[in-house]
């Protein structure tokens, strides 16, 4: 049944600003796009209806230094968020972030230093705004308020939620029936991400689907201090790499949005056929129309997949880097995956014969593997080769030589073994 293009009742307090319904189903329709889940649908279209910007407000704790393409899928929301002139609060949770987010953990999660939470923050600020509009963005830190509470303060910011709801989460519950521990401080996190909700007066909050819990703190604790309570938009966990488990640097499955424009583009044409319609739908900014009409065109025969699957790698590599960049990053794939040669820009290392010649130092002291446990997974995997062949002892250092190392599909290493004395 069609909309009624009358304009949705206006708030007493802006009503020369209240939106139509027609207004509101685009937003609705862009925001929408690629979520999990939505709290609630009725309470948003309200609250975009005023016609009044939105904040929007978004928590990363700077817990490693790099961001993924698997943080991007809320950074994009967050653009697109912007794009229909939202407020964006990029939060970085270097308070929190000393506590360390119990989601998904089966353990207490060890506690980062100080300095190395600002570390990564730094790192943050300069990563995310390779997505949204520095301009328009506010950076806070939730230290600015964390870090004034007393402990009275504490106390009453904790009678608001109570030991039952705390324990009704996943993970503290799966830990409890295990007699695992918990330790008090993995209790208060919750709390303390949904106080930043009640501090910013935030209208929506974004998060993955295993921030949900967390979400929906802030959203009870707003009402519990008289405020209109965030709606909650949850997005996937993009799958890695590999096409299972979720994106993650630990798993080595990852794209990180730092990764020069020949990595990106070459991981992105690593994926699966399938898989790639997954990451068009959260990462591309081409519209569903245009997705489901690649799509079609793919099934019918039309378009190779592989030709679609350039269009999207260009695309991210673009993103992050430039247009020019990505086109010298698709034109030495082609070269090296039609004509089987090697990356011009291959990087080129050079080692003692020895110990630092086995592949497992190597790879990890070069970056070709992310660590040493990443390296030793894919060799377990078949997934090395020096000069064309597959090596599988991680162990076993290469004589002095000269050799063509290949992780992958799309990571290579001119290699240089010499003699010990050799080498400064």
């Amino acid at each position: 049944m069609p909309h009624d293009s009358k304009k949705t009742p206006a708030s007493p307090d802006n009503p020369e600003h209240a939106l139509s319904n027609e207004q509101v189903d685009a937003q609705m329709k862009l925001i929408k796009r690629g979520i999990a889940e939505l709290i609630n649908e009725e309470d948003l279209r309200a609250k975009i209806a005023r016609g009044k910007p939105l904040r929007v407000k978004v928590g990363f704790d700077p817990t490693a230094p790099d961001l993924h393409l698997g943080h991007s899928v809320i950074l994009h929301k967050m653009r697109q968020l912007q794009q229909l002139g939202h407020q964006i609060v990029f939060l970085i949770g270097d308070f929190t972030g000393l506590i360390g987010d119990p989601s998904g953990r089966s353990e207490t999660r060890p506690a980062l230093t100080e300095e190395q939470v600002l570390a990564n923050a730094e790192t943050y600020k300069k990563q995310v705004f390779k997505i949204l509009d520095a301009e328009k963005t506010r950076v806070l830190f939730n230290s600015s308020w964390h870090g004034r509470m007393n402990f009275a303060e504490v106390i009453r910011l904790a009678s608001r939620y109570t030991v039952a709801r705390i324990l009704e989460r996943d993970d503290f519950a799966k830990r409890f029936r295990n007699n695992l521990p918990i330790a008090v401080h993995e209790l208060l996190y919750p709390l303390a991400q949904g106080y930043d909700s009640v501090t910013l007066k935030t209208d929506i909050e974004l998060g993955g689907t295993d921030q949900t819990f967390n979400l929906l703190v802030g959203r009870h604790l707003q009402a519990q201090y008289g405020l209109e309570a965030q709606c909650v938009i949850t997005l996937p966990l993009l799958e890695g790499l590999d096409g299972v488990k979720k994106m993650s640097k630990s798993l080595g499955n990852y794209i990180g949005i730092d990764e020069p424009a020949a990595q990106i583009f070459g991981k992105v044409m690593s994926v699966s056929d399938e898989l790639m319609w997954r990451y068009f739908e959260l990462l591309s900014t081409k519209s569903m129309e245009e997705i489901n009409l690649l799509r079609a065109e793919v099934e019918a025969g039309r378009a190779h997949p592989k030709t679609v699957k350039e269009s999207l790698a260009f695309e991210l590599a673009a993103r992050y880097h430039d247009e020019t960049r990505a086109a010298e990053a698709r034109r030495d794939f082609n070269a090296v995956f039609t004509d089987g040669g090697v990356p011009e820009d291959a990087p080129v290392y050079a080692c003692a014969e020895g110990a630092a010649s086995a592949p497992l130092a190597f790879l990890s002291a070069t970056g070709l593997a992310a660590s040493r446990g990443e390296a030793r997974r894919l060799i377990a995997q078949k997934a090395l080769s020096v000069n064309g062949k597959l090596c599988e002892d991680a162990l076993r250092p290469l004589l002095k030589g000269d050799y063509v190392i290949k992780l992958g599909k799309i990571r290579f290493l001119k290699l240089t073994v010499q003699a010990p004395q050799s080498i400064a």
